[in-house]
C-alpha cells in the first residue's frame, strides 16, 4: 500500500472552500502517516493538466459544496479514467439535492419531516406575503428554512415566529435560488457515518450533537469547542439500532459508494427522522465523520487508505 500516489482534491470555489482546505489537509496527513504519498490539489484552473500529465492511482475528493458534491468534479475524473474514493456522478447529482433525497426515503416509508420546496421564482410571481402566509399554514411553526442545495449549514435557519420569515427567507435565498421549507423538529440530532467494504456499508456509532443555540449551524460546526458532542449517541438500544440502519438504507437507496454521512433526529417517542445526507463528508478537526472514525476504533489514515484500495481495485468507470 505504502507506494500509492494520491491525490487529495480541496478547496474549489464553493461558500466551503476554507473549510474543504482543512479537510484536504487533514486527510492529506493522516495518508502520509500510514505510508502514501499524497499531493494536495485545488481544483482550478491547472487541473485538468495535472490528470492529463501526471495521473496519480486515485483520488480521494474532500471538496465541500457545489462541485465536490454536485457530481461536477466526478464527472471530470470519470471522463479522465482516474479512480477516485466517493460516490459516482450520477448518484452525488441525485443526493445533493435535499428535496430529491427526502423524497426517495419517503417514498420507501422512511419518516422525514414534513417539507415545501419554494423556487425564487415563486415569491416574484404570486407575492411573497400571501406565499408566505401559506408557507406557515401548510408546515406550521417553528420551521427550518434550508436551501434545497448545500452544506455546512450555510443558509439554514429556524423560524419561531411568523414576523420572523421574511427575513430568513431572505437571507436563506443568498445562498442558492431555492428554498426547502421543513418541519421542525424537537428531539436527539444524530450523524451516523457509513464506511463501505467488501462486505457492504457499515455504520459507524452515531454522534450526538448538543449546539449551543440549539442549532447546528456554520458557526457551531467549524468552531472547536462551541458544539457538544457524544459519541455514542445517548440513545436507547433500539433507536441505536435504528438510526444505523437509517443511514445504510440512505446509502444504498441513494446510491451511494465508500463512504457517507445521514443526518437523523430522534423525537421524544423513538422515531427516526432522515433530515439529509453527505457524500462528502467534513474531515477537519471538529467533522463528526473522524468522531465517529475513532469511536469504531479505527483511525482516519487507515479508513481512507482501504478506501483507496478499494478505488484503485475498481478502477475508472
Amino acid at each position: 500500500m505504502s507506494d500509492r500516489w494520491v491525490a487529495v482534491l480541496s478547496g474549489g470555489l464553493s461558500h466551503e472552500r476554507d473549510i474543504s482546505l482543512r479537510s484536504g489537509r487533514r486527510l492529506s496527513a493522516a495518508l502520509r502517516s500510514v505510508g502514501l504519498t499524497v499531493d494536495e490539489w485545488d481544483t482550478d484552473s491547472g487541473l485538468l493538466e495535472r490528470l492529463r500529465s501526471n495521473r496519480p492511482d486515485a483520488v480521494v475528493v474532500a471538496l465541500h459544496g457545489g462541485q465536490g458534491e454536485n457530481g461536477s468534479i466526478q464527472s471530470i475524473l470519470e471522463m479522465f479514467g482516474v479512480p477516485y474514493v466517493g460516490t459516482d456522478s450520477r448518484a452525488c447529482r441525485w443526493a445533493w439535492d435535499r428535496p430529491n433525497a427526502k423524497a426517495e426515503l419517503s417514498r420507501v416509508g422512511l419518516a422525514t419531516p414534513d417539507w415545501v420546496v419554494l423556487p425564487h421564482s415563486t415569491f416574484r410571481d404570486l407575492g411573497a406575503q400571501a406565499v408566505l402566509d401559506a408557507l406557515v399554514d401548510r408546515i406550521g411553526l417553528p420551521l427550518v428554512l434550508k436551501p434545497d442545495q448545500g452544506g455546512s449549514a450555510l443558509g439554514t435557519q429556524i423560524v419561531r415566529e411568523a414576523s420572523e420569515l421574511p427575513s430568513a427567507m431572505v437571507g436563506c435565498l443568498a445562498y442558492g435560488d431555492t428554498v426547502m421549507a421543513e418541519q421542525y423538529l424537537d428531539g436527539v440530532e444524530v450523524a451516523i457515518g457509513v464506511i463501505e467494504g467488501p462486505a457492504g456499508p457499515e455504520a459507524l456509532p452515531a454522534v450526538e450533537i448538543t449546539p449551543p443555540a440549539g442549532i447546528y449551524d456554520y458557526n457551531a460546526r467549524y468552531t472547536a469547542g462551541l458544539t457538544e458532542f457524544h459519541t455514542p449517541a445517548r440513545l436507547t438500544p433500539e433507536a441505536a439500532a435504528e438510526v444505523s440502519e437509517l443511514a445504510i438504507a440512505a446509502h444504498r437507496l441513494l446510491g451511494l459508494r465508500d463512504v457517507s454521512r445521514t443526518t437523523a433526529i430522534v423525537t421524544p417517542d423513538g422515531t427516526v427522522n432522515f433530515l439529509q445526507v453527505n457524500v462528502s463528508p467534513g474531515l477537519n478537526e471538529t467533522s463528526l465523520l473522524p468522531i465517529a472514525i475513532e469511536a469504531a476504533g479505527r483511525s482516519l489514515g487507515d479508513t481512507f487508505a482501504t478506501l483507496v484500495e478499494q478505488a484503485v481495485a475498481r478502477g475508472p468507470r
